[in-house]
């Protein structure tokens, strides 16, 4: 007390103060307003009508193939369940989203197992695509494309192998010189696919050989299962995991344009991964294309011209409908941003961390999607929950449990949404 008594008054600094995180950021940064503090707005929107398709075939990035808004009941109830083979365990992960055609549902398991099932929930055959050199369980993560009477199919040992769809037998198979984690997509008399290597290949869907290539930056800050090019009538988009986005002449592979979508969440460790996890979407001229650090931007088609770039990052692809996209942000938020300049209209917070407490906050809640159908932006979850929101306001209309919790983002067909678990199983509800 004594002590106390004898020291001098506290003198404050005058001048403007700044937010502590402010002096840690480069000086020529930007400091960027926390968009998820903005107010909601209700908004009407103007949705295609809805479609009666039997069919889901690619990830969602193609207008060619992208199911726009497929038919779904309004309240959607489990029908089945099927094992599809290894869930997700601590070294193995399901990454790719399942694909439907011709009355058959095709997944991919943890592992390298690609299982077909009808319609009513029934397995029609199992093909296991690890190598005869390689030990099981030692690769995981890659994806599918559906085209004719092939399914394509690409593993985490470095294959991309086409599929007969009726019998699983093998067409034939391209060694990569990488993990083959990404999602193909088919179109033409090609097959593209990004390898983990950040290479672009385009091969034959004839025979499999190599038509062209292209390369990026390699990258060792990338997330598990590469983004899928997404096509235009001439040219096909990657994104590679240093954040670069190249643009290139189908045919040939001649470049047309590359530019990058860089910025970070400022004192975000996860700002460190400059992956594209929102894979390119094309939508009219736009490209939009977001990062797991905080950044979602437009290009256009044509140039690779910035149109705009929003501090918000996307963990899947955005859906655009109408004139806003939608998407599942790196904070763990389903946002919709105007399409025309990124303004954001309306942000839900879905849940986040898997336990509340402080000193146990590191795993967080996965959530997949968005998809449109049925009138509702539709997300999964691995904590056991399908929700469905009102596109208008972003208010919640309905969730369905998920036994196990998702681990896929949902895909409609058939008037029926299927999605994959954590515990290896496909689940089907109508």
């Amino acid at each position: 007390m004594l002590l106390g008594a004898c020291s001098e008054p506290q003198t404050y600094l005058p001048g403007k103060r700044e937010h502590v995180r402010s002096v840690l950021q480069d000086p020529g940064m930007t400091v960027e307003q926390d968009r998820s503090d903005l107010p909601n707005r209700s908004r009407a929107i103007s949705l295609p009508r809805t479609a009666a398709n039997a069919s889901w075939t690619h990830a969602i990035g193609s207008p060619a193939s992208r199911v726009s808004h497929a038919a779904l009941a309004a309240d959607p109830q489990p029908l089945w369940s099927a094992p599809i083979g290894a869930g997700d365990s601590r070294k193995l992960r399901i990454t790719a989203d399942p694909v439907v055609g011709g009355g058959r549902i095709f997944t991919l398991d943890a592992g390298a197992q690609v299982t077909a099932t009808s319609s009513s929930g029934e397995t029609l055959w199992t093909r296991d695509l690890t190598p005869a050199s390689d030990p099981r369980g030692q690769a995981t993560g890659g994806g599918l494309a559906l085209a004719g009477d092939t399914l394509y199919v690409s593993v985490g040992y470095g294959i991309l192998a086409a599929l007969d769809v009726a019998s699983g037998a093998p067409r034939w198979q391209q060694k990569l010189e990488a993990s083959g984690s990404g999602t193909p997509t088919v179109s033409g008399d090609l097959v593209y696919l990004t390898a983990g290597d950040d290479t672009g290949w385009a091969v034959r869907r004839s025979d499999g050989r190599v038509q062209w290539q292209t390369s990026s930056t390699r990258s060792v800050n990338n997330v598990l299962g590469m983004p899928a090019p997404a096509l235009t009538d001439d040219l096909a988009i990657f994104g590679f995991g240093s954040g670069e986005v190249q643009a290139v002449f189908r045919r040939g592979g001649i470049p047309r344009w590359n530019t990058s979508v860089v910025g970070r969440r400022p004192g975000r460790a996860l700002s460190s991964v400059s992956d594209l996890t929102g894979a390119p979407v094309v939508s009219g001229n736009v490209a939009y294309i977001g990062n797991h650090s905080g950044r979602i931007a437009a290009l256009d088609i044509g140039s690779g011209e910035q149109l705009w770039s929003v501090p918000e990052g996307a963990i899947g692809p955005v859906w655009p409908v109408g004139d806003s996209i939608f998407a599942i942000s790196d904070l763990n938020e389903l946002i919709r941003l105007d399409a025309r300049d990124g303004a954001r209209i309306w942000g839900v917070k879905l849940p986040n961390f898997v336990s509340d407490k402080p000193k146990r906050q590191s795993e967080v809640v996965a959530h997949y999607g968005p998809v449109l159908a049925g009138g509702r932006i539709i997300i999964a979850s691995n904590d056991g929950q399908l929700r469905s929101y009102d596109p208008r306001d972003g208010r919640l209309i309905g969730t369905t449990p998920v036994p196990g919790g998702a681990t896929t983002a949902p895909v409609v067909a058939g008037g029926t949404l299927y999605v994959v678990s954590t515990e290896g199983k496909l689940h089907a509800f109508r």
